[in-house]
């Protein structure tokens, strides 16, 4: 049988984490949050560091969830295990969502909740624009950094596109792709290796 660990022990980049670049875990990563996400890093500094997953979708209707939103057609995505009970969005609208900021390449953070109300109920806003999450993912100060030693995620650059665009069924695998070929033994493992 194959040793996975020391396949998933590849590194072929030397990649940081910053705010606007991705984490993707390593395939072996078993963790229900966590196994097989990519997450967008919306801060990464001395203090820490926290992102959303981006591909973990929960199977019920966005307004079910939202109680006190207008009707939105979109998805909603497990963001993180801290708040998981709190609502934050990325969107790609800019400063016409005050408090917003620019986490890179067009891709805001937050903002004033009042304006993306009424940007959905004048119909100003599509799916494709905006990604909202329950809870978040943090780290503390050198969290981060000692789960990398770990072997536990690998950092990536991306783009606004990519990220909102790509299917999230595929990103993990998509965003596996984008790095060098060594990471494509990645995409092969199954689930779960003692099926195999």
């Amino acid at each position: 049988m194959t040793d996975f660990k020391k396949i998933v022990e590849i590194r072929a980049n030397n990649i940081k984490p910053k705010r606007g670049r991705i984490l993707i875990s390593e395939p072996l990563l078993n963790d229900y949050y966590f196994s097989r996400s990519v997450i967008l890093l919306a801060e990464h500094n001395e203090d820490g560091s926290f992102g959303v997953i981006m591909n973990k979708p929960l199977d019920i209707n966005f307004n079910e969830v939202v109680k006190d939103f207008p009707k939105f057609t979109g998805d909603i995505f497990l963001g993180g295990p801290v708040k998981s009970d709190n609502l934050f969005y990325i969107h790609t609208l800019g400063n016409i969502v005050e408090n917003s900021y620019e986490i890179f390449d067009g891709l805001y953070w937050g903002g004033e909740t009042q304006i993306i109300k009424e940007m959905i109920i004048s119909g100003h806003i599509k799916s494709n624009q905006i990604r909202f999450f329950l809870g978040y993912s943090g780290w503390n100060p050198n969290q981060l950094e000692e789960e990398l030693k770990r072997n536990s995620w690998v950092v990536s650059n991306t783009n606004s596109k990519f990220m909102l665009n790509v299917d999230y069924n595929l990103l993990w695998e998509k965003s596996l792709l984008n790095l060098s070929k060594d990471y494509e033994i990645w995409t092969k493992f199954p689930t779960n290796p003692n099926f195999n």
